[in-house]
């Protein structure tokens, strides 16, 4: 990543959010997303989001669980898991984060968070930003890209 000069003084960012799915690239947008919130002495809220899963796979799944355990049984268990192992690696790096795990579509949750946190910046890896790829509706950084209420960061991940 270059290096930002900041003015004496001044944030440069002071609210950063970020997207991952806990893929590679994704990691690799939450990397650039912590080094940038150490340069800028700014704070980072990580976003993952999750598919609503049907009551009866989670009764099922609970149900073959001890029930000590049976309670973390849940649609976002396995968003928790990545956003508490992305949360953990910036205060590692001494940046203050916060996660957010949302249902539903990964580019309105990012989009969601960004305007509650009043962002000045979006983070996202450029995956799908590339050949055919590109002009499918859905792709998480075009469509974050084009509806953000901030300045978007795109990192070149692939």
């Amino acid at each position: 990543m270059r290096a930002i000069r900041l003015q004496e003084g001044g944030v440069l960012f002071d609210r950063i959010v970020v997207g991952t799915d806990g893929s590679d690239t994704a990691t690799e947008a939450v990397r650039q997303a912590i080094e940038l919130a150490k340069m800028s002495g700014g704070n980072l809220s990580i976003v993952a989001a999750f598919e609503p899963i049907p009551q009866t796979r989670l009764r099922e799944e609970s149900a073959e669980l001890p029930g000590d355990v049976s309670h973390a049984v849940g649609p976002r268990e396995d968003v928790n898991v990545i956003l508490d192992t992305a949360v953990g690696r910036a205060k590692q790096e001494g940046v203050d984060a916060d996660s957010f795990p949302r249902e539903g579509d990964p580019a309105d949750a990012i989009l969601d968070v960004a305007e509650e946190t009043n962002a000045d910046v979006i983070v996202v890896g450029n995956k799908g930003m590339t050949g055919a790829k590109r002009f499918l509706l859905g792709s998480v950084p075009n469509k974050v890209s084009h509806h953000a209420p901030s300045s978007v960061y795109i990192v070149r991940t692939t």
